[in-house]
């Protein structure tokens, strides 16, 4: 019989069973707000602005001296909104992750880490910017959720086409 005591499930925070992926910390690395335009602008008619979004993914292997496959992924959230040629609002979210993975090849790694890991930290980015945008005097800015697997497969196509490529020829 085991103690599950409220220290083993600190200890256990983060992890979902038979995943190779573990989230060891979540943070708010970088938030940037910008209302040039305040308060004319706050003033003006309620028509929908242009929005420019986009959306960056990082990844950085991190040195420990206990942890092989140690990273740190950010996901960067971009919004520009601009109504009749004036800036609305310039916002920027970072969001990060220092993550281990266990018991998968190298060759993994990468796809993981940039579909899984961003699916993760996708709600907390976007909560950032909404509350971010509100505070500055506008409607939270709400995202709709966002397919990283299928983003990942766009810019990589040319890339696993040559690892198949290579895979078949040996």
């Amino acid at each position: 019989m085991t103690d599950n005591t409220p220290q083993d499930d600190q200890n256990n925070a983060g992890v979902v069973p038979n995943s190779p992926v573990m989230i060891r910390r979540q943070y708010l690395k970088d938030l940037s707000f910008e209302n040039p335009n305040s308060p004319e602008i706050l003033k003006r008619g309620n028509e929908r602005p242009e929005m420019d979004m986009n959306i960056l993914m990082d990844v950085k292997k991190l040195e420990d001296e206990e942890l092989e496959y140690f990273y740190e992924v950010t996901l960067t959230l971009q919004a520009n909104a601009v109504r009749e040629g004036q800036a609305m609002f310039v916002a920027e979210v970072t969001y990060g992750a220092a993550v281990e993975i266990n018991g998968l090849d190298e060759k993994r790694h990468h796809p993981l880490l940039l579909t899984e890991v961003p699916q993760i930290l996708f709600p907390f980015a976007r909560l950032a910017l909404a509350n971010a945008t509100q505070a500055g005097g506008f409607m939270p800015l709400q995202l709709q959720p966002v397919d990283f697997r299928t983003m990942y497969l766009q810019r990589f196509a040319d890339k696993q086409d040559d690892a198949n490529g290579d895979n078949a020829a040996e």
